[in-house]
């Protein structure tokens, strides 16, 4: 179990939050198979941890009273076997929604009224954990091919001003975007809650608009190259989406 840093920023704080959520965000998606067997019903009493690293961990609680910081729900594992599958991965993750918030306002107690009103806004603007387990059929499911249109890629400005993708595809498949840095100032991956950097991959989805880290998505700039119109794994899984 890791130790805090302590962040005391509104910037630090978030920053911890997102790690965290991107840990767990993992163990119950793309990591789930390795969650599910370790969250025995026949041991003991246990949880799931988010670190801020963005490693994520199964084991017992905190033996220190009190603990260093809020704890995860206790006994995850006794419910794995009583319930659908995914249900019970959608319960977890509502009980772990709740303890991250309950870390960020550890963290967040000294902040004044507009800080916390900052933080919580930072925060709400990322899909919650639940919403991101509920809304994914299959997990590990690759984005859907639309070979009708091009998709969105990540820009960056170079020094003369104009706005250019980070990796640049073939003639015919190359866009040219003009994204003006207050609009990518703010932009968040809609998988892990990164900000934005010029420096990384990124991929907008055409369906919801949001921005992701190719990393975070598994698209890659030569697969990228091939892609007519990216649907992110949420819009792909989503009922009578076109």
């Amino acid at each position: 179990m890791d130790i805090a840093s302590n962040p005391r920023t509104v910037e630090e704080i978030f920053k911890d939050y997102s790690s965290r959520r991107t840990a767990i965000v993992r163990a119950l998606t793309y990591d789930v198979d390795e969650f599910y067997s370790l969250c025995d019903p026949e041991k003991e009493n246990l949880c799931l941890y988010g670190h801020s690293n963005e490693s994520w961990e199964v084991t017992l609680p905190a033996e220190e009273v009190p603990p260093e910081l809020p704890e995860p729900a206790l006994g995850i594992n006794f419910a794995r076997d009583g319930m659908n599958r995914r249900d019970w991965l959608s319960l977890v993750a509502v009980h772990t929604d709740s303890w991250l918030l309950s870390v960020a306002y550890y963290f967040g107690a000294r902040l004044n009224r507009n800080e916390r009103k900052r933080l919580f806004s930072l925060i709400n603007d990322l899909p919650t954990v639940f919403e991101v387990v509920a809304e994914r059929k299959q997990i590990k499911e690759k984005p859907i091919v639309d070979t009708e249109s091009k998709h969105k890629i990540n820009t960056k400005r170079s020094s003369d001003g104009h706005a250019k993708s980070n990796q640049r595809l073939n003639d015919e498949s190359y866009v040219e975007v003009e994204v003006d840095d207050d609009e990518h100032g703010e932009t968040l991956c809609g998988s892990c809650g990164g900000n934005y950097s010029a420096d990384e991959f990124w991929i907008g989805c055409d369906i919801c608009e949001r921005w992701y880290h190719g990393k975070c998505v598994k698209i890659t700039p030569a697969k990228a190259e091939n892609i007519k119109q990216y649907k992110c794994p949420l819009c792909s899984t989503k009922k009578g989406r076109q």
